[in-house]
């Protein structure tokens, strides 16, 4: 897996790349070296991988024939997943198959379009000898299949970091602009030759976010819940392949989509369905999630004891034995993301964006509008506090807390979705809001870890271990959760004091 950083410049037929020796950053400039290369494009009959910018394609020729997923993750970058060059041409390897499940859906992946490219390459090196970028001059013919076939002839540059800055990106580019070459209108080339083609028709068919006018209410939180639902796309191949930190950010993702179809509902109506699916979701990534947070703290809790407090096996109790079951849930997410159940999810929120049921404040100015809602979501963190402080019961109480900390939770994703747009005042609310979530989760998190060390505690007992190193990390977990709860006073009310000047009364 290879993170791609690149620019595409559109050039004409006659044009000459320029001598590219003196720009800074740049030593040596090595002669071209020319490559013949084939490619065939997969994706849907209705191309749903080409609407995503996400290309599947199996190239041979040059230095890096085999299978190749490209898929977007910000301007100019892509993360590229390659597989060996296998001896079918017309089935795709089930590893790669498996990455854009949430793109497909359940369609076919069907050959769609080949291009063949004429490929001089121009390797760029600095004052050590390494390479830092590769400028690779492209005369491509595409043929996008069909019952009539569609042809195009073109001619485009590609460079590509290989050990380069951005800024380096930068200078090169602008070397080339100066020699006549425009920026590339498309983001690949297959993007490029169907917007091109009759075929440009069925990526039409496919949802698109709604343009709302800009500076009303329903604009902004259109464009955010759009964007956390590319965020939830964006972490699903990662998350297949258990990618360090996915399931936190798909996890994240799906919170912030439910936290906003709920702070926004008097803008975009009742959502009940798709915010229980988002639960149901965040239950199943949670599960992993839980496990990945809890072993790596027990790890470090470890990592800082004496060596001579470390009795037994307790290392590969709570590592290997909670990473084996970390692996398990893992099978279980993937196949939940498989299922039908996640696709009507995925083509629901789709449906969300591109036609929403908005109300009547969608049309009203956003400024004032959502800054009443980020206000309406503290006030709520307040009454749950109240309620919490009013219970008698210790165990209701602290149940109670909890809440506590789900509403500061919700009222800092309503900030933090609206700070961008609406200013400082949002940022400052979506920090103070984050600080009591983290002292009550700090709390929280305690509490269950003292659960989990007790239950690994007894099952050491009964397997004839030691389990005095399991009453060591008891008592740190209690600490930190007393720790915990006789700070939440103070940062409560310094937050409250604070947060109250920053909204409107009401």
């Amino acid at each position: 897996m290879a993170i791609e950083i690149e620019d595409k410049f559109d050039v004409p037929t006659d044009f000459t790349v320029p001598d590219l020796s003196g720009i800074s950053g740049c030593a040596q400039v090595e002669s071209p070296v020319t490559h013949e290369l084939t490619a065939i494009y997969f994706d849907t009959p209705d191309l749903r991988l080409a609407a995503r910018g996400v290309t599947l394609r199996r190239r041979r020729g040059g230095d890096d024939a085999g299978w190749h997923l490209k898929l977007p993750k910000a301007k100019k970058v892509r993360q590229e997943i390659t597989h060996r060059l296998t001896r079918s041409a017309k089935v795709v390897p089930a590893p790669l198959a498996e990455l854009v499940t949430a793109y497909t859906r359940g369609g076919e992946l069907v050959p769609v379009a080949e291009l063949k490219t004429r490929r001089s390459v121009i390797v760029l090196k600095d004052e050590a000898g390494e390479s830092v970028a590769e400028v690779a001059d492209d005369s491509v013919k595409g043929t996008v299949f069909g019952e009539v076939p569609y042809v195009e002839l073109w001619r485009e540059v590609e460079v590509e970091l290989t050990g380069g800055t951005e800024k380096l990106l930068g200078r090169v580019g602008k070397t080339l602009r100066k020699a006549g070459a425009v920026q590339a209108g498309a983001a690949n080339k297959l993007r490029r030759l169907i917007d091109a083609s009759p075929s440009a028709e069925k990526l039409q068919e496919r949802p698109r976010p709604w343009a709302g006018e800009p500076g009303t209410a329903g604009a902004v939180v259109i464009d955010y819940v759009s964007s956390q639902v590319d965020a939830l796309l964006a972490q699903d191949p990662q998350v297949r392949r258990a990618g360090d930190d996915a399931v936190h950010q798909m996890r994240v993702a799906a919170r912030r989509l439910r936290s906003a179809l709920k702070a926004f509902k008097s803008v975009m109506g009742e959502t009940p369905e798709i915010q229980e699916e988002l639960r149901w979701l965040g239950l199943v990534l949670g599960d992993v999630r839980d496990l990945e947070v809890i072993r790596a703290r027990f790890a470090g809790r470890l990592e800082g004891l004496p060596p001579e407090l470390v009795v037994g096996p307790v290392e590969a109790r709570l590592g290997a034995d909670l990473e084996a079951q970390e692996k398990a849930g893992y099978d279980v997410i993937r196949e939940t993301l498989s299922d039908e159940r996640y696709f009507a999810l995925l083509d629901s929120l789709d449906l969300l964006v591109a036609k929403p049921s908005l109300t009547k404040k969608a049309a009203s100015p956003a400024e004032s509008t959502l800054t009443a809602v980020a206000a309406r979501g503290w006030r709520r963190v307040e009454r749950r506090y109240e309620e919490a402080q009013a219970m008698e019961d210790a165990d209701e109480r602290e149940i109670a807390m909890h809440n506590v900390r789900k509403a500061a939770k919700r009222a800092r994703y309503t900030a933090e979705a609206l700070a961008p747009v609406l200013g400082g005042t949002l940022a400052e609310l979506g920090k103070r809001a984050e600080a009591v979530q983290d002292i009550l989760g700090l709390h929280q998190d305690g509490v269950v870890a003292q659960e989990v060390l007790e239950r690994e505690a007894e099952r050491a007992r009964e397997a004839g271990e030691d389990a005095f190193t399991y009453g060591v990390l008891i008592g740190i977990e209690r600490e930190v959760a007393e720790q915990a709860h006789k700070g939440f006073p103070r940062v409560w009310e310094e937050t409250v004091s604070v947060v109250r000047g920053l909204l409107p009364v009401g």
